[in-house]
């Protein structure tokens, strides 16, 4: 528990330092949304592709890592379907469950994996993210297309959002780099490691600047549902299909901290753009990354 909590709790003093900073509106209201931006676009795909780069990961783990989340993604998604059977939330509203119980926060994930397992583990993360982004995204895509049909999914524009998704595209160039054996030139490694090193910091302050605290008030059982699904069931669940598939060793760890993770904030774009519940997501999201900071060490302690 000690490693745990000495590994997550200056990822979520980051994540409270973005919120403190947003709501003294420092450095500017309009500088957080360009540096989320940044962040995505440039220093997220730049430290994937560096990481990446450098990494010997073996074959084996590309096939066990895709075996593995699609089958987590696939009982995670009949869970959710069932509990909707029972509970039978409007459409927009378990379309915010949904998201809720399966999305994850790429950027607290690559922070946790780097500082509590090493470059090893954050090469792993980066694999299994480049797998579970556009699973998860076509999921609720799709998801969304049946619970609020508001016409034909497009499905032209859906892949290609995906493909322009800079996080794959960092992790796929970088899996690649990798796997050829390139290396990297001093010269690039000058380049690639300075903004490697400032990905995470600035990551996890937008992550915090972007909570919606508001959206907590009146806080309902869909957003307690959701938390529960994410928080504790999906990471109990990873563990018990990492066992049953005899996987060993970091892979394992990974894998449940990926299902540990709070829910993604673009959760609450996607919700807005499609007819989902905004302002419910926008709870689930603040909520659950409150509640992370408690969820996290205990779940990780417990199942690694």
């Amino acid at each position: 528990m000690d490693v745990v909590l000495q590994a997550l709790v200056p990822v979520f003093a980051l994540i409270l330092l973005g919120q403190f900073l947003r709501r003294m509106h420092f450095p500017g209201d309009g500088f957080w949304p360009l540096a989320e931006r940044f962040t995505y676009y440039v220093l997220f795909p730049a430290m994937l592709v560096f990481k990446l780069g450098s990494a010997s990961i073996p074959p084996s783990a590309y096939g066990q890592l895709l075996f593995v989340v699609f089958s987590l993604v696939g009982v995670m998604t009949l869970l959710v379907v069932v509990i909707q059977l029972f509970w039978k939330w409007p459409g927009a509203v378990f379309s915010s469950v949904f998201q809720g119980s399966l999305r994850f926060n790429t950027f607290v994930g690559l922070a946790a994996a780097g500082l509590l397992l090493g470059d090893e583990a954050l090469s792993l993360f980066a694999v299994a993210i480049a797998i579970m982004i556009p699973l998860l995204n076509l999921l609720c895509i799709l998801m969304f297309a049946l619970v609020i049909g508001q016409g034909p999914v497009q499905w032209r524009s859906v892949f290609g959002t995906i493909i322009r998704n800079p996080l794959i595209i960092g992790s796929l160039a970088g899996a690649v780099w990798g796997f050829v054996g390139l290396g990297f030139h001093p010269l690039l490694v000058g380049f690639l490691a300075p903004l490697s090193s400032m990905a995470l910091p600035l990551g996890l302050l937008t992550v915090g600047a972007g909570l919606q605290l508001k959206a907590l008030r009146g806080a309902s059982m869909p957003i307690a549902v959701s938390s529960v699904l994410k928080l504790c069931v999906f990471p109990v669940l990873a563990a018990a299909l990492a066992s049953l598939f005899g996987l060993e060793g970091l892979i394992v760890k990974v894998v449940i901290l990926l299902a540990a993770l709070p829910t993604a904030s673009s959760a609450y774009i996607l919700a807005r753009q499609l007819g989902g519940d905004a302002s419910l997501m926008a709870g689930i999201i603040s909520g659950q990354t409150l509640l992370a900071m408690f969820t996290m060490p205990v779940m990780l302690s417990l199942l690694w």
